[in-house]
């Protein structure tokens, strides 16, 4: 598979529909494939923290996500030639397997307490071949893990669903590899939207690659957290890597 290198992590440049045969070539191969979206952000997050960017580097799918990272490849003149949404992948691996009649389980970890459960909840009725056999939180301490770990054991589910953040969700992912799934899917916040405690950005805000505005605007506005506006810092920062680094 071709990758492109945007400042030090390669993209597998593949369409959603190719990432989708991948995905469930996967569900029948006995071992973990951690599946991630750095955006951007993740990609300077990752030249600041080197346990990400190892986390990125060894996963083995890496999704071009967001439209800064194809705009960088066209940049430095080795375009990726489409984006492949990390939640719209997942839930489009959801309509297939239910179309096909595939009955598959999932463990969902991440969100604010209730989340996991009410995107089950959620996700269960959408899809009905799909079976959440156990969720948990994503703001667990370090001693409640080996709990969360000894039940994924006797679990065994096909899909673990990882939405604790980036870099954590990477991070947990790559410590963690030895979990008896199939495929890892580290999304974000995309638990929220599954839930229904979050909403997608309308239709041409996400045509127009400006996700990031909206959630940065309407998360200011209805919650209150200046936190993301820290984080958005690291868009024009990347933007001035990319010229340097395609200039040399």
């Amino acid at each position: 598979m071709k990758q492109v290198d945007i400042l030090g992590i390669p993209f597998d440049t593949i369409s959603e529909e190719e990432a989708l045969d991948l995905l469930e070539s996967y569900l029948d191969e006995p071992k973990n494939h951690i599946i991630v979206t750095p955006n951007p952000e993740g990609v300077m997050q990752a030249r600041r923290n080197p346990a990400f960017r190892d986390a990125l580097l060894n996963a083995d799918l890496r999704l071009a996500d967001g439209i800064g990272i194809i705009m960088a490849s066209r940049f430095i003149r080795n375009p990726i030639p489409t984006r492949v949404r990390g939640y719209d992948t997942f839930i489009a691996l959801l309509t297939r397997l239910t179309n096909k009649n595939r009955k598959h389980t999932a463990y969902f970890l991440g969100g604010a307490p209730g989340t996991a459960q009410k995107a089950k909840q959620e996700m269960e009725n959408r899809f009905p071949a799909l079976e959440v056999v156990g969720h948990h939180h994503g703001f667990f301490n370090p001693e409640e893990e080996p709990a969360i770990l000894e039940e994924l054991n006797r679990l065994n589910p096909d899909i673990m669903l990882v939405c604790r953040g980036m870099p954590r969700s990477e991070i947990w992912a790559a410590a963690n590899r030895n979990i008896p799934a199939r495929i890892t899917l580290c999304l974000g916040g995309s638990i929220d939207i599954m839930a229904g405690n979050a909403k997608l950005a309308p239709p041409l805000i996400r045509k127009l690659g400006l996700e990031w505005l909206y959630r940065l605007i309407h998360q200011n506005r209805v919650k209150g957290q200046p936190s993301r506006l820290k984080r958005q810092l690291d868009i024009p920062r990347f933007i001035f890597a990319v010229i340097k680094h395609g200039r040399r």
